[in-house]
């Protein structure tokens, strides 16, 4: 079965810390109780084999145990945070969930529910009940258009945490419902980590969170990792545990990690790369304070063809629920970011979308928001292209500011003359605004798709 290596390696260490959670440990002898309750709670609710179900939850005990005995059972899963948001009940129908089972997130306590769905079932399940694998559904951000079901083989995904690598106590600081935290959280359990679940976020919380817990992994986003930066609150708090910050998700600023390497610099920094249509691939980092970084490993072969990078995975998705093949002939899948390649290491550019052509030239978003950030006063920026009838598009700028400025006219002409002797003329943002709405958001990213 899919997860008899977790079941032997979690038997193996039966004694030891698996799961801190609303300050009480469950060991890993827990862990085994906890899937065998689950399994009882799947077969007195009729949840077989192939059944499309939704789980919603957190890295909750429960929710965790329910997943691998959902897996175990040979189960497609759709996994949640919500169900009450709008969004959510599209990707329930774009999904053809047949049950849901929601785990109260404060109790950990968890119902059943039965849809009426009618669905005609899709080839992708058909073939997955088939070979009697588990499966695994999850979206991309919709940012144009509806979101994308993308259908995994669970059997594929879980390959890779065969290797055993050193546990370490981790926080599950990305969601429940991408690959990014469901990754984080097999790589502790396969090595017999810790997994510390965190409900609150922010970074107030998330340090206070690690002086108690000892944390030694932290695995975030880069706009995450900035806002603690300006947010001082590190300084409160004893993060000595600390040994290692991952970080991916979106692309980071050079500004971003040089500070955050500052401040924390007996932490080992390590960028990851990962896709929902893949899975998350090994990498490392050519140096700590550098965004260069090397990819792949077993199951991954990389390749770079006009500036685009491609993948071939082994854990690669079957393919979308609701939209066409993304794959080329040969099997690769073309990742939409653009890249600089010396030797084995890689360099993320920038979505090929977000590319900003004025009068012919390429503007890299990522490049100008770098540049900006290494302004005094700016909080944070979001870059985009804006329509011209002479070239084409210009750059603009949205920003935020750490303290009000006096005089915001006088403010921008400075900008715009640091920005000047920093880059060349046709990448120094046209238009800038300073906004008072928070930007640290990855949807304010994302909107430069759109």
């Amino acid at each position: 079965m899919a997860i008899d290596f977790l079941i032997q390696r979690f038997k193996e260490n039966k004694d030891n810390p698996a799961i801190i959670w609303q300050n009480r440990i469950y060991s890993y002898s827990d862990l085994l109780n906890k899937i065998d309750l689950a399994k009882v709670f799947l077969a007195q609710n009729d949840i077989r084999s192939g059944n499309i179900v939704a789980l919603n939850g957190d890295f909750t005990p429960n929710t965790i145990t329910l997943l691998l005995a959902l897996i175990d059972n040979n189960s497609i899963i759709v996994p949640f945070t919500s169900l009450l948001k709008e969004s959510e009940k599209i990707k329930t129908e774009i999904a053809g969930v047949q049950k849901t089972i929601t785990v109260n997130m404060d109790t950990d306590s968890y119902s059943f529910n039965l849809i009426d769905n009618e669905h005609k079932i899709h080839p992708y399940y058909q073939n997955l009940h088939s070979d009697k694998s588990p499966g695994l559904v999850l979206f991309t951000s919709g940012t144009s258009g509806n979101p994308k079901g993308a259908v995994h083989n669970f059997n594929r995904l879980l390959e890779k945490f065969k290797t055993t690598r050193k546990g370490l106590r981790t926080v599950n600081f990305l969601l429940f419902d991408h690959w990014g935290g469901l990754n984080t959280l097999f790589h502790t359990l396969s090595n017999c980590g810790v997994v510390l679940a965190l409900r609150n976020r922010k970074p107030d919380a998330v340090c206070k969170f690690i002086q108690e817990y000892k944390i030694e992994l932290l695995p975030v986003s880069p706009s995450f990792l900035n806002l603690l930066i300006l947010s001082d609150v590190y300084k409160d708090y004893d993060l000595s545990s600390l040994k290692l910050i991952t970080y991916g998700t979106e692309p980071m600023p050079e500004t971003t990690l040089k500070r955050a390497k500052d401040i924390f610099s007996e932490v080992k920094f390590q960028q990851t790369y990962g896709l929902i249509e893949l899975g998350v691939l090994r990498s490392k980092s050519k140096s700590d304070d550098s965004l260069w970084v090397k990819m792949g490993g077993d199951g991954f072969q990389l390749r770079v063809v006009d500036n685009i990078l491609q993948i071939k995975a082994e854990s690669a998705m079957l393919g979308y629920l609701n939209a066409p093949s993304p794959f080329t002939d040969d099997g690769f899948f073309i990742t939409g970011d653009m890249v600089e390649q010396d030797g084995e290491y890689y360099k993320i550019l920038g979505r090929k979308s977000e590319l900003i052509n004025v009068g012919g030239e390429k503007v890299y978003p990522q490049e100008v928001e770098n540049v900006i950030l290494g302004f005094s006063n700016i909080l944070d920026v979001t870059v985009h292209g804006e329509k011209h009838p002479l070239t084409g598009n210009i750059v603009c700028a949205k920003i935020n500011l750490e303290n009000v400025v006096p005089d915001q006219k006088i403010f921008i002409k400075e900008l715009k003359s640091y920005c000047r002797k920093q880059m060349q003329s046709f990448k120094v943002p046209v238009k800038i605004v300073i906004v008072e709405e928070e930007l640290h958001s990855t949807r304010f990213k994302k909107q430069r798709t759109e």
